[in-house]
């Protein structure tokens, strides 16, 4: 065919294309507008899963009348005017195609009014047919119907799925955009039926309530709080504890200035950070909010938005890596959010007692062959009582002045579990778990220390590139326990190693690391090798099911885990204590009714 301009309705349905792909496509955009209009307010009305009918309202600045016909014109936006603009945008939407868009592929009507007319103004759009504007009556604001959306593009409408999965993906569209704005109330509905009615979040407890409308109250309540500030950027929001971890990654939310993506770099953080405390195949939850200088980040690399570019994305990835490490490292046993329970101080530790290790490989020199347990107080005569491994060991003391998180022992049950009274309730303990989380850090804490020299160094052939990079990076090396040298313009040389890594495949280790380092700028691949032979070495060097502990022993237990990094979770992602507060007890006992 011989060149020729397209029509506008064609142009804008090619477009749509690109940004309509389904209904929750639609809602998606035009509660993006509805957001960058200043809304406080937004309600969702959908019918047929947004096949039939998508509303959106606001009560925004609004469109004059003036305004309504250009505003259904390709490219024409009121987000930007110059190319600074673009470069500063601080808006969700901009490029000026989402109205015109979904006017081409559906029957479409768009209301407004600013608080300084008197009234509204209407237009309709169908089939690239757009009448002049009518007065309306209606508050402030604007109100955008989209009915019977693919109704001229039979191929698009028929790759609609259910009606139930096509409102799912609306419903996570919502959830996310009323995570990204704690402070807009959002209704939506479905059928007529009330599926989400969030209220303004204001306060602790009012986003505490959207978290907990949006995505449960598990992480609601369990949360960890992130809050790490640098000169540019801001990271704040909640993770969830790695016993809260689920089968898919369908809670995790990562907003860039208010804009919800998926992100490589973000994912990998992540992942690494929570590396060292989950079950293989699990993924954690995560609501993160990013603030950034938006000249350090380019939102128009994916036509729908869904991704960013970061423009020091090995800082940003650094950041989000660090306050995720140190916030789990710091969820130990006993700790909870303090917004939700007020924790007692610690009492002191005075006394040692040695509890020997049993099944302990060759390698627990690294361990000093013994684990030091702390003794707070001593149990009364005759209240410790030994007896078959499957008896419950019972303790009477007297109540102790200060209590701690984690309370005191008063029983070992079936040689497994460790009973404890705190001030909430009772204590549960998987003793082998929690001791094994114990020696595993402390395994951890002193594996920089052992390393050995390699009788023949390993030379490595690498690229140039790679070869520099590895040279920058001699003080990383150095900290694990590696010796690696440029020796040549494409060769790296290796003559120190960490012992617990001598056997295996270091050449093979090194290229996955410079991998890494070339990619994201930094690697965990070292210490992960390093932590699944030191977890192994746990499991073997941890007491073991029907060992007998003395109420000292149980005690110093539990001031051990109190005291250790991610004592929440074994090494392989198992909770290592559980609590039955008052109340969950009264009601195994039906008291109150």
């Amino acid at each position: 065919m011989p060149i020729q301009i397209l029509s506008d309705h064609l142009i804008n349905q090619i477009a749509a294309g690109e940004v309509i792909e389904r209904p929750a496509s639609v809602v998606k955009e035009l509660v993006e507008n509805a957001l960058d209009a200043g809304a406080q307010s937004v309600v969702i009305d959908i019918e047929s899963g947004g096949a039939k009918l998508v509303r959106v309202s606001d009560d925004g600045v609004g469109i004059s009348g003036e305004e309504l016909v250009l505003a259904l014109q390709r490219h024409a936006t009121s987000k930007i005017a110059s190319l600074d603009d673009l470069e500063h945008v601080a808006s969700l939407g901009f490029r000026g195609e989402a109205l015109p868009s979904i006017a081409s592929v559906s029957r479409l009507s768009l209301a407004s009014r600013r608080h300084t007319q008197d009234h509204g103004f209407r237009i309709d759009a169908a089939a690239g047919q757009i009448s002049q504007p009518k007065a309306e009556a209606m508050r402030t604001g604007t109100r955008v119907e989209a009915w019977d959306l693919f109704y001229n593009v039979p191929a698009r409408r028929k790759f609609l799925r259910a009606e139930k999965t096509e409102f799912g993906h609306i419903q996570d569209w919502i959830n996310a955009l009323a995570l990204a704005r704690p402070a807009v109330r959002f209704e939506l509905n479905h059928n007529g039926r009330t599926i989400l009615s969030a209220a303004a979040a204001n306060d602790d407890k009012g986003l505490r309530n959207r978290l907990r409308s949006v995505v449960g109250p598990e992480l609601a309540e369990r949360a960890i709080a992130i809050n790490a500030q640098t000169t540019d950027a801001h990271l704040h929001g909640w993770v969830g504890l790695p016993t809260d971890a689920r089968s898919q990654a369908d809670q995790q939310y990562f907003f860039v200035n208010g804009r919800l993506v998926k992100d490589r770099l973000v994912a990998h953080a992540v992942r690494q950070a929570y590396a060292d405390v989950l079950f293989h195949g699990r993924h954690p939850s995560f609501v993160l909010y990013l603030e950034i200088d938006p000249t350090r980040v380019d939102v128009n690399v994916h036509p729908a938005k869904h991704e960013v570019r970061f423009r020091d994305g090995r800082i940003v990835h650094d950041m989000i890596y660090r306050s995720l490490h140190t916030a789990l490292a710091d969820a130990r046993a006993g700790a909870v959010a303090p917004a939700l329970v007020k924790m007692d101080t610690r009492a002191p530790m005075p006394d040692t007692f040695q509890l020997p290790l049993t099944n302990a490989p060759s390698q627990t020199a690294v361990a000093a062959q013994t684990y030091a347990l702390t003794e707070l107080y001593r149990a009364p005569p005759g209240g410790a009582s030994i007896a078959e491994p499957n008896a419950v060991y019972a303790a009477r003391a007297s109540a102790p002045p200060s209590m701690p998180p984690l309370g005191f022992a008063l029983a070992q049950l079936h040689g497994i579990f460790v009973l404890a009274e705190n001030a909430d309730g009772l204590v549960l303990v998987d003793m082998h778990a929690a001791h094994e989380r114990i020696t595993y850090e402390r395994l951890k804490a002193t594996r920089q220390q052992h390393s050995q020299a390699l009788l023949v160094p390993i030379t490595i052939a690498v690229s140039a590139r790679e070869a520099e990079r590895a040279d920058g990076a001699r003080q990383y090396f150095d900290q694990l326990g590696f010796d690696v040298r440029q020796s040549g313009p494409e060769a790296m040389t290796v003559t120190r190693v960490p012992s617990a890594l001598a056997d295996l495949d270091i050449e093979a280790l090194l290229r996955d690391v410079l991998s890494d380092l070339m990619a994201h700028g930094s690697s965990q691949r070292i210490e992960e090798r390093q932590n699944e032979l030191l977890s192994t070495l746990a499991c073997h060097a941890s007491v073991r099911a029907n060992r007998r502990l003395s109420v000292p022993e149980m005690n110093a237990l539990l001031r051990d885990m109190e005291a250790t990094e991610r004592s929440g979770q074994c090494n392989h992602g198992r909770p290592t204590w559980v609590q039955l507060d008052k109340a969950a007890l009264d009601r195994l006992f039906l008291r109150g009714r």
